[in-house]
């Protein structure tokens, strides 16, 4: 590399370079460019030129690995431009991919699911703690680890919610219902989409949803008879307390193919008091 480097004698000066020779960075964090914004940029280039080149890492096949300007040079490619103005940088791939990642974090231009991403492999690539990364970003602990936890979601779940133009603190409170599933989670965001809920709305709405499902129903209590006998006995006693009454009751009990067929015969004299 250094080698490379001392050949060309370019450092930090601005060259032409072929636009077919410049490689994207693998650790580019942004995902989705808003068109209109590049042609916004291609038009101002057609206009003014270029006026910040592009940064980029001299490779050992001869091309060259982008480090930092990647819409600049998308609206230099929709221009059709065949030569772009272009900085070398000679420091090595993996500090050249901590920069460009840190860049593109620090811009604010990457929606919070980029952010998150770019964040953990920053993390991964240069063994940084999240108080760590928070210092190096000018941004809370907490801040990183909140960020961070939006990787929870599923890829399917984290487009919806993007595609319903959801807040991050939308995110942040959607995360409840993670563990539920992504069948549950596109319900929610479709709803409060559809409803148009603000974050307070939104908070209250999960709420709701964890505590229905956490909602058990009540068992109906049933009182299983093991023994007809139990019945059987509470009649006899009742008749004894009948006759003790002076009321001169009778039973007759008859076991059928499918049922117990238990008669009492109450004679009116017994059962009714005169009047005198």
């Amino acid at each position: 590399m250094k080698a490379l480097l001392a050949k060309q004698k370019m450092i930090n000066k601005v060259i032409l370079i072929p636009e077919y020779k410049i490689k994207p960075n693998p650790y580019q964090p942004r995902k989705v460019f808003d068109d209109e914004k590049i042609d916004q940029l291609a038009t101002s280039i057609a206009q003014y030129g270029l006026l910040q080149p592009i940064t980029v890492l001299p490779m050992e096949d001869g091309n060259y690995q982008l480090v930092a300007g990647e819409r600049r040079l998308l609206a230099c490619r929709k221009l059709r431009m065949q030569e772009v103005p272009a900085i070398l940088t000679s420091m090595d791939e993996e500090r050249s991919s901590a920069l460009a990642l840190i860049e593109n974090i620090q811009r604010c231009d990457l929606n919070y699911f980029e952010e998150a991403m770019a964040i953990q492999k920053l993390m991964k690539m240069v063994g940084h703690t999240q108080q760590a990364v928070a210092k190096k970003l000018g941004k809370n602990q907490s801040t990183i680890a909140n960020k961070l936890r939006l990787l929870q979601f599923s890829e399917e779940v984290r487009e919806a919610i993007l595609a319903a133009n959801l807040t991050e603190r939308h995110a942040r409170a959607l995360l409840n219902l993670n563990e539920q599933g992504d069948e549950v989670l596109l319900k929610a965001v479709k709803e409060i989409s559809e409803k148009e809920m603000n974050v307070s709305q939104t908070e209250k709405y999960i709420a709701q949803l964890i505590g229905k499902k956490e909602e058990k129903p009540k068992k109906k209590e049933l009182f299983v008879v093991k023994d007809l006998k139990i019945f059987f006995n509470t009649i006899d006693k009742a008749l004894e307390t009948m006759k003790l009454s002076g009321i001169e009751a009778k039973t007759q009990m008859q076991e059928e193919e499918d049922e117990v067929v238990y008669t009492i015969r109450i004679p009116k004299e017994s059962a009714y008091t005169k009047k005198k």
